[in-house]
């Protein structure tokens, strides 16, 4: 694979972190630089892993990941795309302390379930002549990369929508979800 093919992959593998970190950071107050760094640096490592894991499944066993990894990804987005639908609707009791930062744990959920599909890339990739590290590193850095800018672009959307960014949030991981989903029984 050559330079422009990869970037490319890298780009397209971090749109759901993407879209991801702009519902996360639309239901946060005033997020800094810092947490959308810190966002960043959680979705680009575990985007950076994926694929690597996803080489090393597809080495042993590709027929199952690729069997299994959209029902994965669909069931985890539309989880934490449900509880944040249902935190919106239900609204923040303690009004005086808005949200600063999302919890690391929540964090790393929704990476590994907008992640999935590099894993499945990474299953492809074992079949190519390609450096993997070289690959995965630079999937990884376009995840840091767009996953801060959503944030970012998130902090700015959130106060016009106000409560509502949060279930706008959840609908988004929902509507990725299924996307991953329909587009495995489309293809």
């Amino acid at each position: 694979m050559n330079l422009s093919a990869t970037l490319l992959l890298a780009f397209g593998m971090s749109m759901d972190a993407f879209a991801a970190s702009i519902g996360k950071g639309a239901t946060l107050h005033k997020p800094k630089f810092s947490e959308a760094l810190r966002t960043g640096l959680i979705f680009g490592a575990i985007e950076t892993l994926t694929p690597l894991i996803g080489w090393g499944l597809g080495m042993l066993a590709s027929q199952f990941v690729l069997e299994w990894n959209h029902w994965i990804a669909f069931l985890l987005l539309v989880f934490l795309g449900g509880r944040m639908v249902l935190e919106g609707v239900r609204g923040n009791d303690d009004e005086d302390t808005p949200l600063q930062r999302h919890g690391f744990w929540l964090l790393v959920t929704t990476a590994i379930a907008t992640s999935l599909d590099a894993m499945a890339v990474g299953v492809g990739l074992a079949f190519l002549q390609v450096n993997i590290i070289t690959t995965a590193l630079t999937i990884g850095c376009a995840t840091l990369i767009m996953s801060t800018l959503g944030i970012m672009i998130g902090r700015f959307i959130g106060p016009l929508l106000g409560k509502r960014a949060e279930i706008l949030g959840g609908i988004v991981l929902i509507g990725i979800g299924s996307q991953i989903l329909w587009s495995h029984f489309a293809g």
